[in-house]
């Protein structure tokens, strides 16, 4: 299966985990992934280029990773931020249940794999850590931000890695109007292809 069906709820390939080898947080571990999944042969490159600034993951508090794959930055973040509580969302099921056991298989006891509808409806977010699935389409990834944005606590920031051709100053803009009065949004660095985001919530 392809890359452009990451974002299936149940994947048609079969599911055979295998094993890769990765540094996140610094920290050497071996992983499992399988088809059917967001960049399951490494780190993505987008991904890579986000956790380069890991240092600035809140050490407490809530943090989101949204559409989590085989888990490379909600485990990142469980490492660096011991004290914080990981939620990683998916639609995936075999992307939660790759997380749910790359975390577990590290002592990682700060992360909860979940899909969107299962996160406690109170939970405010401190961060927002994601690179976000924008082959779901526009209108879905924009329905995902409407989604989780206003769940940042007031000060709480989201960094979102996007690829700058598959419209990463397109949505900024969408981003700065269509939360102008509660959120101020910019671009915080750009590498290669990609541009990270950074929204700030601020009432």
């Amino acid at each position: 299966m392809s890359n452009e069906h990451y974002f299936s709820e149940n994947p048609s390939a079969d599911f055979v985990a295998r094993t890769i080898s990765v540094t996140l947080a610094g920290r050497s571990m071996q992983v499992q992934t399988a088809a059917g999944i967001f960049s399951p042969e490494h780190i993505d490159l987008g991904t890579a280029i986000l956790l380069q600034d890991i240092d600035a993951a809140s050490a407490q508090g809530h943090l989101l990773d949204i559409g989590c794959g085989w888990g490379p930055i909600a485990l990142a973040l469980a490492i660096h931020s011991p004290q914080a509580q990981i939620l990683a969302v998916d639609v995936n099921e075999r992307s939660l249940e790759l997380t749910r056991r790359n975390a577990q298989s590290a002592g990682l006891t700060n992360v909860e794999a979940l899909r969107p509808e299962q996160v406690a409806s109170e939970i405010e977010f401190d961060q927002i850590w994601s690179n976000p699935p924008i082959r779901v389409g526009k209108g879905e990834l924009h329905s995902i931000l409407k989604t989780w944005l206003p769940r940042l606590r007031k000060g709480g920031a989201a960094r979102l890695v996007v690829q700058k051709h598959l419209g990463s100053d397109s949505l900024l803009r969408w981003i700065q109007d269509e939360f102008a009065t509660t959120h101020a949004a910019e671009r915080i660095d750009s590498q290669k292809t990609f541009r990270v985001l950074e929204v700030v919530r601020k009432l």
